[in-house]
């Protein structure tokens, strides 16, 4: 798995890629981009995170169709295959609805893959939704996948995390 942590778009965001292959180095960076930490696609923790996105994401649909202005951030997060097998999971904002399907925009440059960039407009179709998060009156509703990281994380970084994306996490 690949993590992010970034601001990009106005959505605080952590990102999150899954690979099946694990001999790549933990941290990758990039020039102008923000470092990417791997995560084993077999971690419990977070294949518990997004199955419970999965099966609360119900609760996005309340939030996207009740047009409440004071919700801020919604976004989902999809699964998008790598050319060197498994996945990596990017964040998409500009979230919207029809007919039952969800659609988005790319809202991170993709690190692995190559079926979309930056910018582009896809279907999210509900079996490759892998998060979703808003946030509401300053705490984040969702965000299984970041709980998931940031729980990793020490004290001193958890409170540095919430700093630099504008949220508490509960």
């Amino acid at each position: 798995m690949i993590l992010r942590f970034f601001t990009r778009s106005l959505v605080p965001i952590l990102i999150i890629s899954l690979l099946g292959c694990q001999n790549n180095p933990k941290v990758i960076e990039r020039d102008g981009e923000p470092d990417i930490s791997r995560v084993a696609d077999d971690d419990e923790q977070m294949n518990r995170a997004i199955k419970l996105a999965k099966q609360t994401v119900g609760e996005f649909d309340h939030a996207l169709l009740s047009q409440d202005t004071a919700l801020k951030f919604l976004a989902m997060k999809m699964r998008f295959e790598t050319p060197e097998g498994g996945g990596e999971h990017i964040w998409l904002n500009q979230i919207t609805k029809r007919d039952k399907k969800y659609y988005g925009v790319i809202a991170n440059v993709p690190a692995l893959t190559t079926q979309v960039k930056l910018g582009d407009s896809v279907e999210i179709p509900k079996d490759k939704i892998s998060d979703w998060m808003y946030v509401q009156n300053g705490k984040l509703k969702g965000g299984y996948t970041i709980r998931a990281l940031r729980d990793q994380l020490s004290a001193s970084e958890q409170k540095a995390f919430d700093a630099e994306n504008g949220f508490d996490v509960e």
